[in-house]
């Protein structure tokens, strides 16, 4: 019981209610004296009542790293192997396998809930080595410096303090996804944490004019399973859907003038289209990481006050507000798995890539952040490779060690010879959502508006002119001229969002 004081009356209180209720609001300040000389030490203490909520936790993605493809990656639907961040291939820190005994984790593994996953010889099955304070502690100054607690943390305050996660804890990870703050996702970084309503609709406080969500308002969690699925990840805990609560009586545009024509769109057009106009709004993102430039010693000028070479990790490029690339999406994606072969070595290679097309009913326009790098290939085994970067490649700059060292650790063989490949990834863009008034207007897409591609996502045209793709009956809109974006309920033929859309003709008899 050390660490923990007496809570004899607390159990009896809340032998009627069960164990986690009463203590999910608890005052821990209450319970906890401390002091601690580690992280695993105050897991203990907390294993004390919550050793259910430690074992249900190790039994998630969260905690794997690993889970199930199917459902989510094309041509994994039977299989029997997991798939996830701990045996899968990237475009930024490229894998966690590299290196003896996988020593890359000693670096990812800043971002794993545990204490000491500094190598393949990490114990998965040791509940002592869940780290409960990155989730859960509010005070404290709480950090992790690789995969273990920062030195200025004060444990004893941190474990006092815990309570359910605020945006600053899930943050300490997925902000920092790829390396360091904005790197990876485009529309997640710290800004969060202070956002006004005009950068995120609903994690922006309620003072300044925001919902005030935390993660897990959508990201709804049961059993410490929490839902959400990427497109850069095989696996996923649940999906996470805008209709999640924006339907029935909180169905959108019910309000709207044109209510009706929004509806329609959505058929084939996702909310987060018209609702994330840009990303790398709050923080510059990375749109390029190019590794063939390691050791080349480059003097390259900063872009949106980033740097852009490190003789070990190579070249790259930074973007602030940038406009998406839209992609059809149905749920699934194409997904480039570790050994696979590349057919053209002189052709990008699409590491993750949304699936769906016009043809595709179920499938919706959604945006998307394009993301290149450049990286290493077995050039006699035409497939990517892992290499060392922990202490390896990031410090020595030597590349045929440093892949060499990768395959010890990823079992991924490397046949001495090498060559670097450009791979590209689409990165699907759901937060930072704008409110409606600064949502996109029919002008951003239609009418040479330029934001979407027409031809490219299988269209003829713009379709507002043509009515081509899914609606083959005519232009759209009844008395429709160039220029006239100033539709009304009473423009439209078909008064409910349903597929096709029927379009009256207009009639061009001459009048007696």
């Amino acid at each position: 019981m050390k660490g923990v004081k007496s809570i004899l009356v607390t159990v009896i209180a809340a032998l009627s209610l069960g164990p986690f209720p009463v203590f999910a609001g608890q005052n821990h300040a209450e319970l906890i004296t401390g002091p601690f000389k580690d992280g695993p030490s105050v897991t203990k203490a907390c294993l004390e009542c919550h050793e259910k909520q430690a074992a249900d936790f190790m039994k998630t993605s969260h905690w794997t790293w690993k889970g199930p493809a199917k459902g989510h990656v094309r041509g994994y639907e039977h299989s029997k192997v997991e798939y996830g961040k701990t045996n899968m291939i990237n475009g930024f820190c490229v894998n966690v396998e590299g290196g003896p005994n996988q020593l890359n984790r000693g670096h990812c593994a800043e971002c794993h809930p545990s204490y000491a996953w500094k190598d393949s010889t990490f114990d998965l099955k040791d509940k002592t080595r869940v780290d409960c304070l990155v989730c859960h502690a509010q005070k404290g100054d709480y950090g992790r410096e690789d995969s273990e607690v920062s030195e200025f943390a004060d444990l004893t305050k941190a474990a006092q303090s815990v309570a359910l996660p605020a945006l600053k804890n899930c943050g300490a990870c997925h902000y920092v996804g790829g390396g360091d703050d904005g790197v990876k996702h485009g529309t997640l970084d710290s800004s969060l944490n202070n956002a006004d309503k005009s950068l995120d609709v609903h994690m922006a406080a309620k003072a300044k004019g925001g919902q005030g969500f935390v993660c897990q308002t959508c990201h709804v969690a049961k059993d410490h399973r929490i839902s959400g699925a990427s497109t850069q990840m095989a696996t996923f805990d649940g999906r996470t859907n805008c209709e999640d609560c924006h339907s029935g009586k909180n169905a959108p545009h019910l309000k709207s003038r044109n209510g009706v024509i929004i509806n329609i769109h959505l058929q084939t057009v996702a909310c987060q289209t018209c609702h994330i106009p840009s990303y790398g709004r709050g923080k510059p993102t990375l749109m390029s990481w190019d590794y063939a430039t390691v050791g080349k010693g480059l003097k390259l000028p900063p872009m949106a006050g980033k740097p852009t070479f490190n003789d070990g990790r190579g070249s790259f490029t930074w973007a602030r507000n940038v406009t998406p690339v839209y992609r059809w999406y149905d749920g699934t994606i194409n997904r480039y798995m570790k050994g696979d072969k590349i057919v053209d070595m002189k052709a990008p290679v699409a590491l993750e890539a949304p699936y769906g097309s016009i043809q595709l009913q179920g499938a919706k326009i959604y945006p998307f952040k394009e993301y290149k790098s450049v990286q290493p290939a077995d050039s006699r085994f035409s497939y990517l490779l892992p290499f060392s970067n922990y202490k390896g490649l990031w410090e020595h700059k030597d590349w045929v060690r440093a892949l060499e060292d990768g395959a010890k650790g990823s079992g991924l063989p490397f046949s001495g010879k090498y060559q670097f490949v450009e791979t590209v990834s689409w990165i699907g863009q759901t937060h930072e959502v704008v409110p409606k008034e600064n949502a996109l207007t029919c002008g951003d897409c239609h009418l040479g508006g330029g934001r979407m591609n027409w031809k490219e996502l299988g269209y003829k045209g713009d379709p507002i002119m043509l009515g081509s793709g899914r609606f083959k009956d005519g232009t759209i809109a009844r008395g429709f001229k160039p220029g006239n974006l100033n539709f009304t309920q009473e423009n439209w033929v078909e008064k409910h969002p349903v597929l096709p859309v029927k379009v009256e003709k207009e009639d061009k008899t001459p009048k007696k």
